[in-house]
């Protein structure tokens, strides 16, 4: 999946507009994103799963209801759930004008689950992805603006946007097949008007340059945490001069300051902390020890890996988590990441056969690969 094409149709330029700080408004294929989040699949989680707070909201009117209207409690093996969403009382706030709100749906709804580790190894940033579901002529929140930036798409009825830039409000109809993208701090706000709304909304939590230099300053910090001395200010000359002295250290500490280093702990991070996708992989575990020379393997949807050294052994960066391997086998897994589809025969060039088998059954069980059934 291509998610800068799929949201612009033309993801060299868009990533080039996007960084350049514009609010932009494109048409893509009617169909392609509905099938990632349309009404039929709002009304399955909200009807027919178990979701609770605070994987739901309700706004109305620019104001967050409280969760005690739409919700209840049960109990499992004598524990108690609760914020277990209610679809009765739900559906009865939705019809007399909230808007439902499905927070985090990157975490319980594969398709943008998938979407948004996409758009996380394109861009290099954190994603989440939230979806709003307006009743006709309601309007969930005021005029307000995001701390990320954001692209929206349409998936059902019609809602009509204001957005402002420096030129002024602008007025943005959004309808099935429409996309948009406003950068961080753009006012907006969005009411329905004779049909009910559903969109999608992505949200880019960007890194800053904070991000970087916050890794390398904080723990030159943790280093200064001895208490000031008693009678503080009765030598403030003193007390200056000591501060200047630290200041010079810092400064020299910090120039001194390894960057690749930093860099590759960042990446470390980025690259081992993302929402996991692991649709079969229970059955890929359980057929991995049955995996034969001649087994077909593919990679699975969505799956990430970067490839980084580590003295004699080899850092597999998968999205979620990291693995270590002996370093000499990196071609063979490079082998692995240059084809869509392969047997552990195709290995033998890079290990034997038993050296080949081992790899492949732990590519499976690490989620990288599955087992074509």
């Amino acid at each position: 999946m291509d998610p800068l094409g799929l949201l612009s149709g033309d993801p060299g330029t868009f990533v080039e507009e996007v960084w350049g700080r514009r609010i932009l408004v494109h048409e893509v294929e009617p169909g392609l994103l509905e099938g990632i989040f349309g009404i039929d699949q709002a009304d399955h989680l909200i009807t027919e799963t178990a979701l609770r707070t605070p994987q739901l909201r309700l706004a109305k009117n620019g104001s967050v209801l409280p969760e005690s209207r739409f919700t209840r409690y049960a109990t499992i093996a004598g524990k108690q759930l609760t914020g277990l969403v209610d679809a009765r009382k739900l559906l009865d706030e939705f019809a007399g004008g909230a808007t439902i709100v499905f927070q985090g749906l990157q975490r319980y709804w594969q398709p943008l689950r998938a979407l948004v580790r996409g758009l996380e190894e394109q861009l290099g940033h954190p994603c989440q992805a939230n979806a709003y579901l307006t009743p006709p002529g309601s309007q969930g929140f005021a005029l307000h603006s995001d701390t990320h930036d954001v692209f929206v798409f349409q998936t059902f009825g019609a809602k009509e946007w204001e957005v402002h830039d420096e030129a002024g409000a602008h007025q943005v109809m959004m309808v099935p097949g429409t996309s948009m993208y406003l950068p961080t701090g753009t006012p907006h706000a969005a009411r329905t008007q004779a049909t009910a709304s559903l969109h999608v909304t992505l949200g880019i939590n960007r890194y800053l340059w904070r991000d970087l230099l916050k890794r390398v300053v904080d723990p030159l910090l943790e280093r200064a945490d001895e208490p000031l001395p008693a009678a503080l200010f009765t030598d403030p000359d003193g007390l200056a001069a000591a501060l200047r002295e630290r200041l010079a250290g810092l400064a020299d500490a910090v120039r001194d300051a390894d960057a690749d280093a930093v860099v590759r702990r960042h990446e470390r991070a980025f690259a081992t902390g993302r929402q996991p996708l692991l649709g079969g992989a229970l059955l890929d575990v359980l057929d991995a020890p049955a995996v034969t020379a001649d087994t077909v393997l593919r990679r699975r949807p969505g799956s990430t890996c970067l490839l980084r050294p580590d003295g004699d052994r080899l850092l597999v960066l998968l999205g979620d988590r990291q693995v270590s391997l002996p370093a000499r086998i990196r071609p063979a897994i490079e082998a692995v990441l240059a084809r869509d589809r392969l047997t552990p025969a195709e290995l033998h060039d890079h290990l034997d056969q038993a050296g080949a088998l081992v790899l492949a059954r732990r590519l499976v069980r690490e989620g990288l690969l599955e087992v074509v059934r």
